[in-house]
């Protein structure tokens, strides 16, 4: 969101500071600087009249051509600082006034919200504190402008998408989920932080080959943070995602609480479209609030019995300590073959959670190179688990549907090949003729008979009748 930003500074000295600062500020329209409170009101009046008569939308327009933030300086004139806020709160109340005072004590503090301004900026002025009161200015003034009509589809506050990804105990593929959600949605032209809330043994870094100094600690003891501190710890990847990293030292983890993840992942939907969230298996206060405040709270679990009671024990904590329902999280399957006893329904019926349509299959020599090499954005476009990873985002919302689908289609077209179906193909058999190894009759050996896909047709009746294969995510697998 652009911030339209008009300073009311007499003194020419700290006008030009006042200018400066503005300048440096990320998205932030500074006008020139009105030197006394008549040209101040003047030229909101101006605005909103000029935005009125043009516009068939009348208010709604004048509203929306005001700035969104204006800065008063103390010393402005002939008005005084305070009798001005009143008058621009009254006049215009779709407008964020921030004070820029010498004296940011509790009284004229109280002073100032009473008459209506937004926040309060002592001298000298300095860019962090600037920036932090903009900015809450300018989400204040977004908030109410929706309210006033003046811009239905702006959101007041946060307003990226916040996805966590949870594992039902460790090592069911967790990060390799979160890391491939956050390519996608940043391959779709979405601006995408990935941040690693597995303060003990976090492994993001280890997966995108990063070297880094800083992490999500370093914003923990921040009381406020401004855009600038948020740059500072954020590592810019050169696929274009924002990484905010776990510790190196483990222990320093417990720095990170509930309140400081709060503070952090508002911080970052404010900045980003999409935030993806990597919980880890353990639950400490960071990641329980993160997946408190997520918009998708993503449980990731392998299809066998202890990654299913595990994943069940996980729905049961986060239902006792009232972080998120039951029938509020998506569970994903990783892993998945035709063969796997537990199938996605059982799962869905053992933890109560919604399933992914889109399951993950069993491929890990597919993701074996890129894992040892640190490079997983270099896994190849063509292989299953990135494809069906790729639409799970697609599911999700993340990306557009036809950006769900890399290189040959995803993995619920293009199934890969295990157990007896794999068998029966080196024998030359036509996969979907439900015989046993050799030739169909009639049919040419290693060919499917009648059928134009590559592997041939699926087995079942279903799949003759053009229906949905063993693979669809509707329903469980079928072994033929």
């Amino acid at each position: 969101m652009t911030i339209r930003i008009l300073p009311a500074v007499g003194d020419p000295d700290a006008a030009r500071t006042v200018s400066a600062l503005l300048s440096q500020l990320p998205d932030a329209e500074p006008a020139p600087a009105v030197a006394d409170s008549t040209a101040l009101v003047d030229a909101l009046a101006a605005a909103a009249q000029g935005a009125g008569a043009q516009a068939p939308a009348g208010p709604a327009a004048a509203v929306e051509a005001l700035p969104e933030v204006v800065l008063v300086h103390e010393r402005i004139g002939p008005t005084p600082a305070l009798e001005l806020i009143r008058e621009v709160a009254l006049r215009f109340p779709a407008v964020g006034v921030v004070l820029i005072t010498a004296d940011a004590g509790p009284a004229l503090f109280s002073a100032a919200m009473d008459a209506g301004a937004r926040g309060i900026v002592g001298l000298p002025l300095g860019y962090d504190e600037l920036a932090a009161r903009v900015q809450a200015a300018a989400q204040w003034s977004a908030g109410v402008r929706v309210h006033l009509g003046g811009n239905p589809d702006a959101a007041p506050g946060p307003s990226g998408t916040l996805v966590t990804v949870t594992g039902a105990k460790g090592g069911v593929g967790t990060t390799v989920t979160a890391v491939h959600l956050a390519l996608a949605a940043r391959a779709a032209g979405r601006s995408v932080a990935l941040v690693d809330l597995d303060l003990q043994s976090g492994d993001v870094a280890s997966y995108l080959d990063v070297q880094f100094r800083r992490s999500v600690v370093d914003l923990a003891g921040i009381s406020d943070i401004s855009v600038r501190v948020l740059q500072d710890a954020v590592h810019d990847h050169h696929t274009g995602l924002g990484l905010l990293l776990a510790p190196e030292e483990g222990e320093r983890g417990e720095e990170v609480d509930d309140r400081a993840a709060r503070q952090i992942i508002g911080a970052l939907r404010s900045r980003y479209e999409v935030v993806l969230v990597d919980c880890g298996s353990q639950m400490q206060s960071a990641n329980a609030a993160a997946v408190e405040l997520a918009d998708v709270a993503l449980l990731v679990t392998t299809p066998d019995v202890v990654a299913v009671r595990a994943a069940k024990r996980q729905v049961r904590l986060w239902d006792r300590l009232q972080i998120r329902k039951a029938e509020e999280t998506t569970t994903v399957v990783n892993r998945l073959t035709r063969n796997t006893e537990i199938q996605p329904p059982l799962v869905a019926k053992a933890t109560g959670t919604q399933v992914a349509r889109t399951h993950v299959p069993a491929a890990f020599k597919e993701l074996q190179p890129c894992v040892d090499a640190g490079r997983m954005q270099d896994l190849d476009g063509r292989s299953t688990v990135k494809q069906a990873l790729w639409a799970l985002a697609g599911e999700l919302g993340l990306v557009d549907a036809p950006a769900a689908r890399q290189g040959r289609g995803s993995h619920r077209a293009r199934p890969s090949l295990t157990g007896r179906r794999r068998k029966a193909i080196a024998a030359g058999a036509a996969p979907g003729s439900g015989t046993g190894p050799g030739p169909a009759p009639g049919a040419v050996p290693g060919s499917a008979a009648g059928s134009g896909s590559r592997f041939g047709a699926r087995r079942g009746p279903a799949a003759a009748a053009g229906g949905p294969g063993p693979f669809d995510p509707a329903g469980p697998y079928e072994e033929g």
